[in-house]
């Protein structure tokens, strides 16, 4: 069985369930653990420093052109002749999706089979780990994985119930400028961590929010995470934020509850990096009953203010 992953979550699903033998090709935004895969999908942007607005802008116009600016290296994908390809339907900008896969295999002398992945809610997610594994015929590598963060994210649940944690009024940015909501399986993570985001879609498209909105909303909580940024990233546009002139008044900022964090904790949608969201947003929502794990500690960045010291 040779199998390619066309979507940074599904490799990271692959090496987090020990199956990564199987893996013979991946794209230019996987993990760092495929380092040493070949690398079969690329984007035009690929090695390019646009600003948030420019890149809504790219994508915005290719989209409305129904263009992609994804490609597949033909000849490689050839060499390797894959028997499954794995690919997505949630978001044409983040990654290639199926149609464009579809395209190109068209042209190999031997047409793999392509496994569409499509999650919308974090159930969806768990769930398509268990496709993964049992598309590469090992199954029960996928419920092993599985087990363990389940316990994760109930010792969560148990100790908000324990202390009988208030649920805290949360925003979640999945991009600066403009500024998107969160959606998909992200809010299913603020609920899990003991907040609510009323802003958020869930199961769904995440989409534009005016910024007066968020004043009227004032969220107790605001977490910045665009997707594709990591935290260093993120810090070059904050002040597209700062300079809005509401933002001073707004209860997190105010009150040292703003936090930039890593994308892939929440737009890689693998169950391990969406687990590990999770218990980083327990900790920002409620500091007095979570501390930060360690080898998460940078993977977020405090805007305003110090976290409490966990008790």
């Amino acid at each position: 069985m040779k199998a390619c992953s066309f979507l940074p979550a599904a490799t990271k699903m692959i090496y987090d369930m020990g199956l990564q033998d199987l893996l013979y090709g991946v794209t230019f935004e996987c993990p760092p653990e495929a380092a040493g895969k070949p690398v079969l999908v690329r984007c035009v942007l690929e090695g390019k420093n646009y600003s948030s607005e420019e890149i809504d802008k790219i994508f915005s116009a290719s989209k409305a052109q129904g263009k992609s600016l994804y490609y597949v290296e033909e000849a490689l994908l050839q060499s390797i002749a894959p028997d499954i390809i794995f690919t997505q339907d949630v978001c044409d900008v983040c990654q290639i999706d199926t149609v464009c896969t579809a395209a190109a295999i068209a042209r190999l002398e031997k047409t793999p089979e392509l496994v569409p992945l499509t999650p919308s809610s974090l159930e969806d997610v768990f769930q398509t780990a268990v496709r993964i594994a049992a598309a590469l015929g090992k199954e029960e590598a996928a419920y092993r994985h599985l087990a363990g963060l389940k316990q994760r994210i109930d010792h969560i649940i148990d100790e908000l119930r324990r202390h009988k944690a208030p649920h805290r009024r949360v925003m979640l940015m999945e991009w600066i400028e403009p500024v998107y909501n969160c959606g998909h399986w992200i809010p299913y993570q603020v609920a899990y961590a003991g907040g609510i985001d009323m802003l958020s879609n869930p199961a769904g498209d995440s989409i534009v929010t005016p910024w007066e909105k968020i004043v009227r909303y004032d969220p107790e909580v605001l977490v910045i995470a665009p997707c594709g940024f990591q935290t260093g990233r993120a810090a070059e546009e904050l002040h597209l934020l700062q300079s809005k002139k509401e933002w001073h008044g707004l209860q997190a900022v105010k009150n040292g509850k703003v936090f930039l964090a890593d994308y892939d904790l929440f737009t890689q949608p693998s169950p391990g990096t969406l687990t590990d969201g999770i218990e980083l947003l327990a900790a920002l929502f409620h500091p007095g009953i979570f501390g930060i794990p360690e080898r998460l500690r940078s993977k977020y960045r405090p805007i305003a203010g110090k976290l409490p010291q966990h008790v």
